[in-house]
């Protein structure tokens, strides 16, 4: 029996599948610019307005607003460009100077604080937006990170070289939407932060800076020393350091092994972890299983790996990836296919690569001469971290250095009361290159060396009421104290959440997934045959409900499938997802509506119909969300769409059905 017409529920059906695809759409809108210049402002302007902030230690009052600066001081005609100013106010009744926050990258985002809280007690904290990464103009590149997601692994040759292709055709592109790629420069960043503090009337400002943002800490020291109290640096980048000396990571891997040896389980496993890691780094298994593992990608996650020693950073940290690395020593390398994973997942995303190509290009000099050196000589990670960030090089011919860092590659000395806080495991920023190269030009610097900490978010992370005395201590007092520090061994054991642990997972979930989604096609079909259909009320839930296993299980099995065959294959690949998820709740939302008393002709146009609208609302939906962010609305979008084509098919059937009047009913009279 067929339906008749457009009755409530295929009403109700329709309004609900066209609501979620409208609202898909609308999430698929590109995003507008998280600044804009307002109408007939000028350069220097900055209009501020009441808002709140979040912190660790809850939601505080502050002042959000925009500054408007040329996009090039340089140059008379600039077009002007937006940036974001947030002050965090001060909870005291008599604050001291504001505090101004620089974080690292590049690439990254400078609005996001959440430490804040540990300083508001006795002082404003001022974001100001990065140019080029929070403004009005950002110099995103997807053409990069399009090369990466399917390259075969990311430190290899050709990888490098159509990165390098990629990155010039970028620059390129931005210049003939009319960014001045000069302009995009730590000096100009830095004239940022002084128009900010001008406007906001304050007569001198402290700066606490993290990693790659203790560079911009420096040249406004030597640019602006005046408008400096105090400048806290925590993970220092002196000039020519935004690439890796592979002589100092292997020297900190051998302070590494000093203490695994004190260490009873990792002496247990290895009696010189820094030899083992070289033994294994000489052997790198190709595949776990029938997975690949791709060697460069293992490499470069096992230096950012190394970056932390607390957990703060799990499983992204320094226990976890000795780990993994001394469980391949021992025959099991699940642990370096879980990384070599993460890194395709992970590094192609991990920053808006023109700025970082912009601000990186301070150390292009630096660069050229390691690599027309011959680059690595032969160190453990074969300096794959360094490798990766600058693709082998090309990144120097690419992107064009500004002329404004002529001045700023060579330390330059200052007054300015600096704090210097390094790790002494800290493998981004070792503390021996602070020491030796920038601590000598500071008449008044003094540097504090926190026992087996390593970089950034281990310090905000390890002991935070610590942290906050020294920082509160150094602003405002100018005094060093380090008091509340208690030291603590390095823990070599990543407990439950190691690589090993994650790669099994990640493998159990995608495989579970793929059964299930068989699992439950060849019920539905068996089902179908004996009973002739679903019936009304699973055919609804099913329809509903099925996609999401359907879809999932389809997308794992064509991973599984496919990367084992082509390791270049990028997980979120719109052909991958939307083909696999397509086909799979094609098939599903087909046999929740077919009966099989219906004619074979209206069967077979009926999987016709919901093939080809899931497959169509699959690779639609990909297109709501870039990469990855894509395939859930790539799921829904083929679930929502499919029903639509069958539910518009059954109108359009029952429509052209001829109806037959019914006989007329006569009665006898006896």
């Amino acid at each position: 029996m067929r339906n008749k017409g457009l009755t409530r529920p295929r009403i109700v059906a329709l309004v609900v599948i066209g609501l979620v695809l409208l609202g898909l759409v609308y999430i698929g809108l590109p995003s507008g610019p998280k600044a804009v210049v307002p109408e007939g402002a000028r350069a220097g302007d900055l209009s501020m307005h009441s808002c709140s902030y979040d912190t660790e230690k809850g939601t505080l009052g502050a002042d959000c607003g925009t500054l408007v600066v040329p996009e090039n001081r340089d140059k008379a005609n600039s077009r002007l460009i937006a940036l974001p100013v947030v002050r965090i106010r001060a909870t005291g009744a008599n604050p001291a100077e504001p505090v101004f926050r620089l974080t690292g990258g590049p690439g990254a985002t400078n609005m996001s604080f959440p430490q804040a809280g540990r300083l508001t007690a006795n002082h404003d904290v001022v974001l100001v937006g990065y140019r080029g990464v929070d403004g009005s103009t950002v110099l995103d590149c997807p053409e990069v990170t399009a090369e990466l997601r399917k390259s075969a692994d990311l430190v290899s040759q050709e990888s490098f070289d159509r990165r390098g292709d990629a990155l010039a055709l970028c620059a390129k592109r931005l210049t003939a939407q009319g960014a001045d790629l000069d302009g995009y420069s730590l000096p100009q960043r830095v004239d940022d932060l002084e128009a900010v503090r001008t406007a906001l009337g304050y007569q001198q400002i402290d700066l606490v800076s993290t990693s790659a943002g203790t560079r911009t800490a420096m040249i406004y020291s030597w640019r602006h020393p005046e408008s400096i109290r105090r400048s806290a640096m925590i993970g220092v980048n002196p000039p020519g350091h935004f690439l890796w000396d592979p002589k100092v990571t292997d020297e900190e891997l051998g302070y590494y092994s000093q203490l695994c040896a004190r260490d009873a389980g990792c002496a247990a496993r290895t009696n010189d972890l820094a030899g083992s890691m070289r033994a294994t780094a000489a052997n790198l298994p190709g595949h776990w299983l029938f997975l690949p593992i791709k060697d460069g990608n293992v490499r470069a996650a096992a230096m950012w790996g190394l970056f932390h020693a607390t957990d703060a950073a799990a499983p992204l940290y320094a226990p976890a990836t000795f780990d993994a690395w001394l469980s391949a020593k021992d025959g099991d390398a699940s642990g370096l296919w879980g990384m070599s994973t993460l890194a395709d997942l992970m590094f192609p995303e991990m920053a808006v690569w023109g700025e970082f190509a912009a601000t990186s290009s301070i150390d292009s000099e630096a660069a050229k001469a390691y690599y027309n050196a011959g680059g690595d000589p032969g160190s453990i990670l074969g300096n794959a971290g360094a490798d990766f960030l600058w693709a082998g090089g090309k990144v120097t011919g690419a992107w064009p250095a500004s002329p404004d860092y002529a001045g700023y590659r060579q330390v330059q000395p200052t007054n300015v009361e600096t704090l210097l806080v390094s790790g002494t495991v800290d493998f981004s920023t070792p503390r021996q290159v602070s020491a030796k190269e920038l601590l000598p030009a500071l008449p008044n610097g003094h540097q504090v060396v926190l026992s087996e900490i390593g970089h950034n978010t281990d310090f905000w992370a390890f002991q935070p009421a610590a942290s906050e005395q020294m920082l509160t201590a150094f602003f405002d007092r100018g005094q060093i104290d380090t008091s509340a520090y208690q030291s603590r061994p390095v823990d070599f054991d990543p407990g439950f959440l190691n690589w090993s642990t994650i790669a099994w997972t990640i493998l159990g979930v995608m495989a579970g997934f793929a059964v299930a989604a068989l699992a439950l096609l060849a019920g539905m079909a068996r089902r179908v045959r004996r009973r002739r259909s679903l019936g009304e009320k699973a055919s609804i839930w099913l329809r509903t409900l099925a996609p999401v296993v359907l879809g999932l299980g389809g997308w794992f099995l064509a991973i599984l499938v496919v990367r084992s065959l082509f390791p270049g294959t990028f997980l979120g690949n719109r052909l991958l997802v939307s083909v696999s998820m397509g086909i799979a709740i094609g098939l599903g939302v087909f046999l929740a509506w077919v009966n099989l008393d219906w004619a074979r002709a209206r069967r077979r146009r009926g999987l016709t119909v919901a093939l080809a609208g899931s497959l169509l609302g699959a690779w639609l939906g990909g297109f709501a969300g870039d990469g990855l962010i894509g395939v859930p609305t790539a799921l829904v979008c083929a679930a929502a769409t499919s029903n639509l084509a069958l539910i518009v098919f059954d109108i359009i059937t029952d429509a052209r059905t001829p109806r037959v009047a019914p006989e007329p009913v006569t009665a006898e009279i006896a």
